[in-house]
């Protein structure tokens, strides 16, 4: 069995917080590590750090202050050529690449999807419509491919099932849990894609990645939701081993406000 361990996370800006990363390193020991937010631009970005952790590989988008994708890599990575400007807004919201493994080529899809501000209706609200729009251009895409051996992860900003917010009524009208944003978030992931988190957790028990920097006990209110996620191929799931949810690292200092999330597959 060659065990890959693949762990996204919403770092809140790479500058800032690549001294964390050894801190994630050692807790999840993964091979691939995608990483949001990172608010770099290419031509800033710390090309020292990824090398020095032991990921020598790295496949970058980035643009100064805002959004920003990233993976690093143990194994040998093949950026995807020309991939798609989402909305034409040129906005650094998505990297793939292809890892080979002892199995064959595994492709991995990071995005970082739009939050849609505060205000949940895209006639009065353009980050909303913006968000919309990315999640059902992404839809079909993929739809029109059907990727096989793929892996998706990163924050997609959804968090689409009731157990997956501390309160679903309440936050029903909020961005982020909204139907219309289920909606999109499920037809995105039902084009071919499984999620590899609830394949072990039911659904009936809560699960979160995310918890606001307003409330500073959070642990105690534990008012969280569940917004990033790693999805797989349906060739993939018989495949998959364990997952890990990084809890502990909304307590490290000068931490984000997301943590990583990790799913291991045997390839």
């Amino acid at each position: 069995m060659t065990r890959l361990c693949v762990a996204t996370w919403n770092i809140n800006s790479l500058r800032l917080r690549h001294p964390l990363l050894e801190k994630l390193r050692d807790s999840l020991d993964p091979d691939l590590i995608c990483l949001q937010e990172t608010k770099v631009p290419d031509d800033l970005f710390p090309d020292g750090v990824p090398g020095e952790l032991g990921f020598p590989y790295v496949v970058r988008r980035g643009m100064k202050g805002y959004n920003g994708v990233a993976i690093l890599s143990r194994l040998p990575l093949a950026p995807h050529q020309d991939p798609p400007d989402w909305c034409e807004k040129g906005d650094c919201r998505h990297a793939a690449a292809t890892v080979q493994t002892p199995t064959g080529p595994l492709d991995i899809h990071n995005f970082y999807v739009p939050a849609g501000g505060d205000v949940p209706d895209p006639a009065v609200n353009a980050k909303f419509a913006h968000k919309l729009a990315f999640v059902a251009e992404a839809t079909n895409w993929f739809a029109a491919r059907q990727p096989e051996r793929c892996i998706l992860v990163g924050d997609l900003n959804i968090a689409p099932l009731e157990h997956d917010v501390w309160s679903h009524k309440q936050l029903l009208t909020v961005v982020s849990h909204t139907p219309v944003e289920v909606e999109h978030l499920n037809a995105w992931r039902g084009t071919v894609f499984a999620d590899a988190v609830r394949h072990f957790v039911p659904e009936d028990q809560k699960l979160y990645t995310w918890w606001s920097y307003r409330n500073q006990d959070w642990r105690r209110s534990n008012r969280g939701r569940r917004l990033d996620h790693v999805w797989v191929t349906p060739d993939l799931v018989p495949r998959l081993l364990a997952y890990d949810i990084l809890v502990d690292a909304r307590d490290w200092e000068r931490t984000s406000d997301h943590v990583p999330v990790a799913v291991e597959l045997d390839v």
